[in-house]
């Protein structure tokens, strides 16, 4: 890849980014849906509105990118279509047990796989990509505000997941660089930190 295009795709990746953390700025309401009407507003917004959920979901794009092809686009893929089943069984009520512990534990998991730079096979990565999202997706279909369209809402939160792990995957590209390496390193053990304080706060 040239320098040019990797250029090209930092900047994308820049201004997709400054548009996600201006997304943050607005009160972080995780898991509520307050403040956001309808289904799909509220599923666009509700993963934006949670540093857990962000986090997770930006790791699942930048470790897609660290294992390469055929991972960089199976692993984005995977996770919203497993957690749009984790939403169906939140909505149908079925219970599952420690849907926080799960979500903060992926952040630090995830976080620490992109961290070390973790090679798993394809099939590994894409079960433990699997587990993370039914735990998303379940927090999302409990959460469904009353008289919502759960279609809507699950659109909603598809496209806003899409978005989260397009922002990883475009960070990943500095790994083209020679510093590139270190940074997504570093990105991986920061959200693995932010994963840590939310496990820690369920403690």
């Amino acid at each position: 890849m040239s320098i040019s295009r990797h250029r090209s795709i930092q900047s994308a990746g820049t201004l997709l980014l400054f548009a996600a953390l201006s997304s943050l700025a607005m009160p972080a309401l995780a898991h509520t849906g307050e403040g956001v009407a309808g289904g799909f507003l509220s599923g666009l917004a509700h993963p934006v509105f949670g540093w857990d959920h962000v986090v997770a979901m930006v790791a699942v794009g930048l470790w897609g990118a660290v294992l390469g092809s055929p991972a960089i686009w199976i692993l984005p893929i995977t996770f919203p279509l497993v957690m749009a089943v984790g939403a169906a069984l939140g909505i149908a009520g079925i219970p599952i047990p420690s849907i926080e512990t799960g979500i903060a534990l992926s952040g630090v998991v995830l976080g620490l796989l992109v961290a070390f730079f973790v090679r798993a096979p394809l099939v590994a990565a894409a079960s433990i990509v699997a587990i993370f999202a039914i735990f998303h997706g379940y927090a999302h279909g409990v959460e469904l505000p009353d008289a919502a369209n759960p279609f809507a809402y699950a659109i909603g939160f598809v496209i806003a997941t899409g978005f989260l792990h397009l922002i990883g995957i475009l960070f990943g590209t500095l790994m083209g660089f020679a510093w590139g390496k270190w940074a997504v390193r570093a990105g991986g053990a920061g959200i693995a930190l932010v994963g840590a304080a939310f496990l820690a706060g369920l403690a």
